[in-house]
Order: structure tokens, then C-alpha cells, then sequence
């Protein structure tokens, strides 16, 4: 065994050096206080294998590379996920004869306020909601090879606290807002370690939460506590050209809707179709616009909530390409059902986004298939006629299924089968499940499609290869539903 074990204190660290020693198990303590050349000594001992474990304090958070580390013994309590991935990291190195990392955490909980959810959604990347499940089920949607075992006591007590979470009240709440003072939306959730659920969940908003707290905030407009309900559906954005879009048209000194350009036109019907799925009634665009712009605390909280989401995406988005420059959608980018019906005038205000459930979206305007699809499907959310077998086959191949009724003599089916013939164009979309923690999940755009081949139908199984790889965590999330 070669270990790192991260100790809460110098005192800590030699009293668990001296035990190991004591059970026949050579092992050293290091600290901050440790002179470099006894500290490099140390270190050195550990890869020849003549220490199994050296104990630290204050020290190997990051920027230390043992690669023959295989084993980690996390024995000190940290409520940062920062600090306990780069802890983690210590033991994920490669190095020849590697062919597993353990990691043994022995922390419980020592005060009720620890959180959890924040190291296991760390680790796995999952929404909070999602993290229950898993932890009740053994985590069953890992990479392959990755394991994380809970004895019985200990997933009650992880399951007790998460649940806690999950149901924080708006009263503690609103005093937690109170007590870190007049600040902003993201140093909040920086510095309580909230998430968005928190402020946004059962149709919260960050608005009125301060002004629960006795902060003050921008007027309130005509119809404010309806679209502040709406808010939390704008908090995936996670693309510049979107992000500056949205923030415009929440600016009550932007520019009107006719005075945009067809293509930003087309963006600002985005986000109107997603503050108002079934129209609202607005006999135009620019009345819908206008209704949002008389509501200067909301327009405030768009642009917070959007800098927000910007400021944490994790994908660099690229164009479509060749023959859909004009739609205002990036691969790599997270859209929601709405925002994916007006980009394709799908929606329009003869025909309301709210409503549309079906797993792809034909835009005859212009010519291409939206493939909408749910990685994750349990009972719960669909019927055995619907559990399509959707998955990774590769970085740059996926296997899709269509409707159960589709042939390939129907005229949908012919259509899916002609874009090898470039009949017709395919972008393809995909989430873990239909909702998380904040309602309806947004999808993930991976961007356009060829066709490869197919088998069978009804349905009609096909492989397509993506003109980009998918990003890694989509991947594995991807090909995990495979195995």
C-alpha cells in the first residue's frame, strides 16, 4: 500500500502515524512545519515502498504528484468540494502496476450543519434531487470500473442529511440571506455553499428573498410574482452570444423588438417562449417584451441569474455549421424545450410551445430534425412503449431509437434514413432525465448528425456520428446507459 491520509491537525497526523506504526504498518507524518528536505525524503520513501502511508496536515492539496499513490484516507471534515476533489486527485494519477484507486472516507457526521450532498454531488455531478436516488439505489449510473459502497448506518446518516437539505424552509432561508449581508446573487451561493434549488425551488426567487430579508431592490412591476415563478427556467444559459442576448432584452433601455436583426429576433423569441410557453395572450413579440421590460426588479434578477449561469458553464459552445448559421443555437450548449421550438419557428404565436412532449421536433421551415432525448428513463417517467434504447456508442457515435410506430416505408421514416442522402439535416439533443432540481431539465445540444446505418423497425434503430465529440462527462453519463 502507498497512501496519503489528510489529517485535520499536526497532532492529528502523528497520532495516526505512531498507530499505524504501532499495527506493524510504516508510516510517517508530515505537515507545513516539516523541513522540504525531510518532506521530499518522506515522499520519496512512500514511492520505493518503504512507508505505506504518510499522514498530512496542511499539506498535498493540490500541485503534488505521487502517481503510485493508490489508496487515500480522507480523516479530516471539509465542506469545500474545491478542496475535497483536489484531495481526491492526489490518488488518481496513472502509473504502471495502478490498477485501482481506494478511497477510504472516514468522515461523519461530526456537526449537523455538514453537508454531504456537497462532496457526493462532487463526485458524481449529479443534481441534488437525483443524489437521493442514487443513494438509496448504490449509485448505479458511475462510470464503469468506479465504485461507492456505503455501509447500512452510514447511507441512513447520508440520506438523513441530504434529505435536510432538500427541505430547508423558507424562514431559515430567508435569515441565512440576512446574515451575509447586502450582496449578490452568485457571492451568496459562493459563500453559504447553496445551490440555485435553494433559492429557486417551489417558485422562490432571489428578489423576493431579500426583500424577506429587509434588503432593498428594484420596483416591482404589473404582474412581478408571475414571472418571478418563471425565472428559475433562464438558469441553464450557458453561451455568451445567448447570455449578452438575453441580457439585452432585459435592459429596459434595449433596443426594441423590430429594431433586431432576423437571427436576434429569433433569439429574443427564446426566451419569450420560455417566461411564457402558452403565449400569455401577447399579440406580438414586442408586447411581450415590453410587459417584461415594465418590471425593473425581474429585468434585474434576468441578468444576475443569466452572469450566473454564463460565469459556471463547463462546455465551450461552436456554431451549427454549414446551413444553419441563422439558428441561434451552439453544440455544447443546454436549451430548454421552448427555447429549442422557437430557435427552430417551431413555436410561433399561431402555435404555443407549452404542450409539446414528443422526443423529436420537425421543423418543415427548415428541413431538420430535432432529436429530443432522455438518457436516463425509469417507469415512473415513461411506458415500456417509450423506453427507447438512446446511448454512446462512442465519443462520436450514438444509437437512436424512434417512435415504436415508425417504419421505414413511412414518410418519418424515410425522412430519418434521406439524411445520408443530405434530404434533410439532424441535430441531436440529450439530458439525463426529464426534470432535476429546478423543474423541466434543459437539453444539452451536441450538434449536428450524419446518418451511419440502421436496423430493424418499429422502431428503427439508428447510429449517427456527431460532426463534434460530445464532452467527456457526456459520455460517460451517455455510455453508462448502455452497460
Amino acid at each position: 500500500m502507498r497512501a496519503l491520509g489528510f489529517c485535520v491537525s499536526v497532532a492529528h497526523a502523528e497520532y495516526m502515524a505512531r498507530v499505524f506504526r504501532e499495527a506493524k504498518l510504516p508510516a510517517l507524518a508530515v505537515s507545513g512545519m516539516t523541513r522540504p528536505d525531510e518532506r521530499a525524503r518522506a515522499i520519496e520513501q512512500l514511492r520505493r515502498g518503504e512507508v505505506t502511508t504518510l499522514f498530512a496536515a496542511d499539506l498535498f492539496n493540490e500541485g503534488l504528484d505521487i502517481p503510485e499513490v493508490e489508496t487515500v484516507l480522507f480523516l479530516r471534515p471539509t465542506q469545500s468540494a474545491t478542496v475535497f476533489l483536489q484531495q481526491l486527485g492526489r490518488g488518481l494519477r496513472r502509473a504502471p502496476g495502478k490498477a485501482v484507486l481506494t478511497v477510504l472516507d472516514f468522515i461523519g457526521q461530526h456537526r449537523r450543519e455538514f453537508r454531504f450532498d456537497v462532496r457526493y454531488r462532487a463526485l458524481t455531478g449529479t443534481s441534488r434531487r437525483a443524489l437521493e436516488r442514487h443513494i438509496e439505489q448504490g449509485f448505479p449510473f458511475l462510470p464503469s470500473g468506479s465504485q461507492i459502497v456505503l455501509d447500512r448506518v452510514a447511507q441512513t446518516t447520508v440520506l438523513e442529511n441530504v434529505r435536510a437539505q432538500l427541505s430547508l424552509r423558507r424562514p431559515q432561508l430567508v435569515a441565512d440571506v440576512r446574515s451575509h449581508g447586502n450582496i449578490g446573487l452568485a457571492r451568496y451561493l459562493d459563500e453559504a455553499m447553496r445551490d440555485l434549488v435553494d433559492i429557486y425551488k417551489g417558485g422562490r426567487s432571489w428578489t423576493e428573498l431579500r426583500r424577506e430579508a429587509g434588503f432593498s431592490t428594484l420596483p416591482a412591476g404589473p404582474d412581478e410574482a408571475t414571472l418571478l415563478r418563471r425565472l428559475a427556467a433562464l438558469a441553464h444559459v450557458d453561451d455568451a452570444v445567448r447570455a449578452d442576448a438575453y441580457t439585452r432584452l432585459a435592459d429596459p433601455d434595449g433596443p426594441a423588438y423590430e429594431e433586431l436583426t432576423e437571427r436576434d429576433q429569433r433569439l429574443a423569441r427564446m426566451p419569450f417562449f420560455t417566461l411564457w410557453p402558452d403565449r400569455a395572450g401577447f399579440p406580438s413579440y414586442l408586447a411581450g417584451l415590453e410587459h417584461l421590460r415594465r418590471h425593473p426588479a425581474v429585468c434585474a434578477e434576468v441578468r444576475e441569474l443569466v452572469a450566473l449561469g454564463l460565469d459556471r458553464s463547463r462546455h465551450v459552445p461552436a456554431s451549427l455549421g454549414e446551413g444553419l448559421q441563422h439558428v441561434p443555437m451552439a453544440s455544447h450548449a443546454r436549451y430548454r424545450r421552448e427555447e429549442i421550438l422557437a430557435a427552430l419557428d417551431w413555436a410561433s404565436l399561431e402555435r404555443k410551445a407549452y404542450g409539446h412532449s414528443g422526443g423529436v421536433v420537425w421543423s418543415e421551415p427548415m428541413r431538420t430534425d430535432a432529436l429530443l432525448v432522455n438518457l436516463h428513463k425509469s417507469e415512473k417517467d415513461f411506458s415500456p412503449s417509450t423506453m427507447y434504447r438512446d446511448y454512446a456508442i462512442s465519443s462520436n457515435l450514438f444509437h437512436w431509437e424512434s417512435q415504436n410506430v415508425t417504419t421505414t416505408a413511412s414518410p418519418t421514416g424515410r425522412r430519418y434514413l434521406s439524411h445520408r442522402d443530405g434530404g434533410s439535416q439532424v441535430v441531436l439533443f440529450v439530458r439525463n432525465a426529464p426534470t432535476d432540481d429546478l423543474g423541466a431539465a434543459p437539453f444539452l445540444c451536441l450538434g449536428k448528425a450524419d446518418y451511419v446505418d440502421h436496423r430493424g423497425e418499429r422502431p428503427i434503430a439508428i447510429t449517427w456520428q456527431l460532426r463534434r465529440p460530445m464532452p467527456a462527462d457526456t459520455f460517460a453519463a451517455a455510455s453508462a446507459v448502455a452497460q
